[in-house]
């Protein structure tokens, strides 16, 4: 009876698939000779491929039901290896030598993409500290990372500020916002704190897109000065190189912070605000502070790495702040799972990689990262690498010992 009903379920779930795929992949309309050309042969296989999926993905959540009822909260096998020492050291030799090796072996193209990934990293890791750890949804972090490009453009256009004084005052100045953003919303949580966080970085966009005066408006801000290397005129590939090591120096530092934040008291009090805001509350816990803390040090890391984006681009306007980039940053978090650091690298550099190699699929490439995203999230809701709680067992003494 429960396999009748398995593969029901499948056949609707492929009709649904097809229903929906259906529009451009049975249909395809030549503007030319305005002919409609009809590809009943794709759906076939659509439909085949769909039911296929849909019955073994049934058989193997009944398979991990049964295991979870054997073995409750058990760590999943990628854990395992991570707490290795013979595996998992190995394998961070390997990807140190490949980091380091990388800028000289791949070209300038792929040099820029990375730097754009560990850009990404960074400010997938500082929205890890809000959404990850402290349970904040924030949908407008854009904002914090528009402040922190526009402070070293503005710096450098009006009083010729560098690089690594502009780096600081960026990351102070979106600390200071997300203080400014943190204070309102201390009452709300959800969809409504999504909802002012939203509010708060439309604000900022609108503000840098009208106010000519001061932010130059759609027009942006150009010849913005790559960071310098002891006043050395260093050629475009060499200040690709150059960045492309200073960013992994700041990713390593915002991985050291981030994993001491985490497992300091302040950490805790945030996975508390998390799980349970009332029960944190009655523990003594200051939840005000807690919430401006998490703010203010996820805002941190946004404008660094908003200064970052504008001296890697050397061109900046309001329309690269836009709320599609906070969603990509939100899908990173939720992606690589909640709280987790290494997920969360590991998501950043899928989600921002994967698109550029796909190319080669010219049409169907947003299609394939689509599917490839959705199937993530059904296959793996908590994240490629959730955060596993730890957990203390009290064991009593043998009985047989002697006191």
């Amino acid at each position: 009876m429960k396999f009748a009903e398995e593969l029901k379920k499948s056949f609707f779930i492929t009709l649904w698939l097809i229903l929906l795929t259906f529009p451009f992949m049975a249909v395809q309309v030549n503007t030319i000779e305005n002919a409609v050309i009809w590809r009943l042969r794709n759906i076939i296989f659509v439909g085949l491929a769909g039911f296929l999926l849909s019955f073994c993905w049934q058989l193997f959540l009944k398979r991990k039901s049964a295991a979870a009822l054997i073995a409750p909260n058990r760590p999943s096998r990628l854990h395992r290896l991570m707490n290795e020492p013979r595996l998992y050291r190995p394998a961070l030799i390997i990807v140190s030598l490949f980091a380091l090796l990388f800028p000289f072996v791949f070209s300038h193209y792929q040099i820029n993409i990375m730097i754009t990934a560990l850009i990404y990293v960074m400010l997938g890791l500082g929205l890890n500290i809000e959404v990850g750890l402290a349970g904040l949804l924030d949908l407008g972090y854009v904002a914090f990372y528009a402040v922190g490009a526009y402070s070293y453009a503005l710096l450098n256009y009006h009083f010729g500020l560098g690089f690594w004084t502009a780096l600081p005052v960026g990351a102070i100045l979106a600390a200071f916002f997300g203080l400014l953003v943190g204070f309102p919303v201390l009452r709300l949580r959800g969809d409504y704190l999504a909802i002012v966080t939203l509010a708060f970085a439309e604000i900022i966009r609108l503000v840098l897109e009208n106010w000519n005066s001061f932010s130059f408006g759609p027009s942006g801000i150009s010849n913005i000065p790559r960071p310098g290397f002891f006043g050395l005129n260093l050629t475009p590939e060499q200040s690709a190189i150059y960045m492309y090591f200073l960013l992994i120096i700041l990713c390593l530092l915002t991985v050291f912070v981030i994993h001491r934040l985490q497992n300091s008291r302040i950490g805790r009090a945030w996975v508390a605000l998390r799980e349970d805001e009332l029960a944190c509350q009655a523990m003594g816990i200051d939840k005000t502070k807690a919430k401006l803390a998490a703010f203010a040090l996820g805002a941190t890391w946004a404008g660094m790495a908003g200064v970052l984006f504008a001296a890697k681009t050397t061109f900046i306007n309001p329309a690269s702040f836009t709320f599609l980039e906070s969603a990509m940053i939100l899908s990173i978090v939720v992606l690589g799972g909640m709280g987790s650091i290494a997920g969360v690298i590991i998501a950043a550099l899928a989600l921002i990689l994967l698109p550029e190699y796909l190319r080669v699929f010219a049409d169907y490439r947003m299609l394939l990262f689509g599917a490839a995203l959705i199937m993530m999230m059904v296959f793996r809701p908590q994240g490629i690498l959730a955060d596993m709680r730890k957990k203390y067992e009290f064991r009593p003494l043998d009985s047989g010992r002697k006191n």
